[in-house]
C-alpha cells in the first residue's frame, strides 16, 4: 500500500534520519541514516557502518532493525514504524518483510536498488501468502517525504558525485545531466576515494 501524504509525526522523524544522515558523513561513510519508532517513542537509530566494520551488511536499516529487536525483546516488529532517509535496498526490505514492520517511510527513491520501486519486495503480496510464518503483510509505504532536504545532504556531501549518483540513476527520481562516458571501474574508484 502506497500511503503518499505524511503525517506531522512522520516530518519529524525523517528530519531527524536527515540529521543522522548528516553525521554519518562526519564518520566517513555515506549519508545513509535510518530511524524506528514504536508509536510516537524513538526506539532506535543507526547510519551505515559499511565501512567503518568492514562489512557490507552493515547497513542503517539492518543495524536499526537490530536495535529495535534488541530493545523490544522481540523479533516482531509489527507495531513500527522505519523512517529512512533513502528507500531501503532489496537486501534491507526482506528484513524489514521478515520483522512485520507496519510502516516504511522513506525520501530519496532508489530506483536501481530499491525494494520498492525496483524489486517490489516492500509490495509483494505474495510473499506474505506463500510463506506467512516467515514474512508479514506489506507494509504501508510513504515515499519522497521530504525528498529534497535528503537530497541537499548527499548534493552537499560531494556535488560532483551526487551528480554521477543522479545521471546513472542510483538515487533521485530525475536525471540533471547525461552519464558520463563508461569507463570500467572508474566510478566505482571515485566513490572510494570521497570516502577517504
Amino acid at each position: 500500500m502506497h500511503a503518499p501524504v505524511a503525517t506531522a509525526f512522520d516530518l519529524k522523524m525523517m528530519a531527524r534520519c536527515i540529521e543522522l544522515s548528516r553525521v554519518a558523513i562526519g564518520e566517513k561513510e555515506y549519508p545513509f541514516a535510518c530511524v524506528i519508532c514504536d508509536g510516537d517513542e524513538i526506539i532506535a537509530e543507526a547510519t551505515n557502518r559499511v565501512k567503518r566494520d568492514g562489512d557490507m551488511t552493515r547497513h542503517a536499516e539492518m543495524l536499526a532493525m537490530t536495535l529495535a529487536q534488541k530493545k523490544l525483546g522481540k523479533r516482531n516488529l509489527s507495531r513500527c514504524t522505519l523512517f529512512t532517509n533513502v528507500e531501503p535496498c532489496a537486501m534491507c526490505s526482506y528484513c524489514i518483510r521478515e520483522t512485520r514492520m507496519k510502516r516504511v517511510v522513506y525520501a530519496i527513491r532508489s530506483p536501481l536498488m530499491g525494494g520498492y520501486s525496483k524489486w517490489k519486495v516492500l509490495q509483494d503480496r505474495e510473499l506474505s501468502r506463500k510463506l506467512p510464518i516467515v514474512f508479514g503483510r506489506a507494509p504501508a509505504v510513504a515515499a519522497g517525504v521530504l525528498v529534497h532536504e535528503a537530497e541537499a545532504v548527499w548534493r552537499d556531501w560531494n556535488p560532483w558525485a551526487w551528480r554521477i549518483i543522479l545521471a546513472r540513476g542510483y538515487l533521485g527520481g530525475v536525471h540533471i545531466m547525461h552519464a558520463p562516458p563508461r569507463r570500467d571501474g572508474l566510478l566505482r574508484r571515485l566513490l572510494a576515494a570521497f570516502q577517504g
